[in-house]
């Protein structure tokens, strides 16, 4: 079965696991950065993914993007993404500094960003593995930072022309000591064999 042919209890199901991503990457973040952090309920949508670039950034604005590459009993690949404004902010928020103090990516903010997107990646994966009993293992995340145009052209040859549909998770993460709100866009690919096996374990196929 495709991505763009599932049925609204279909959606209704991955929803849920959303909720139940967001909330334990939530919880992540408290831990990682020392501080309260609340989320809003995840917005889903299923685009092609040229779609579900736009909507994280105009071509030309620069983006950080995390792809890591999941096995088990279910394969494909997830793209965490970050306006760069957003991604600088939460690196900021890791290190425990002042929200406005990264202006660029080295060595160490590079290292920190990689680590959150690890964890919050692990975070979905998690839910939708514990959800349909399924064992999840991801691989090292890859990151790039660039303009949104040239990160769709990297991940595009790297999906394939039959594997163009994404789940796009849409969260909001509220930082309440620091009173900043960071959006992030977690885009989901599974293979598409490992589609039929998420239907097959909610059992909706």
């Amino acid at each position: 079965m495709e991505l763009s042919k599932l049925q609204t209890i279909q959606l209704d199901a991955i929803k849920e696991v959303a909720n139940i991503g967001a909330c334990h990457a939530a919880t992540a973040l408290s831990e990682l950065t020392g501080e309260k952090v609340m989320v809003n309920v995840p917005e889903i949508k299923i685009n092609p993914i040229e779609e579900a670039f736009s909507l994280v950034a105009k071509p030309q604005d620069a983006v950080a993007g995390i792809l890591i590459y999941f096995l088990g009993d279910m394969t494909g690949r997830t793209l965490l993404m970050f306006p760069q404004q957003a991604s600088f902010h939460l690196t900021d928020c890791l290190l425990r500094r002042p929200i406005g103090t990264t202006a660029a990516f080295t060595e160490i903010e590079e290292s920190a960003l990689k680590e959150v997107s690890n964890v919050l990646t692990c975070a979905y994966m998690n839910a939708l593995g514990d959800l349909l009993g399924l064992m999840v293992v991801p691989s090292v995340p890859s990151m790039t930072v660039d303009m949104a145009s040239a990160v769709l052209q990297t991940v595009s040859l790297d999906f394939g022309a039959d594997k163009d549909m994404v789940i796009c998770i849409q969260t909001e993460f509220r930082f309440v000591e620091k009173h900043a709100v960071l959006r992030g866009y977690f885009m989901l690919l599974p293979d598409p064999d490992s589609v039929d096996v998420i239907l097959k374990a909610i059992h909706m196929d």
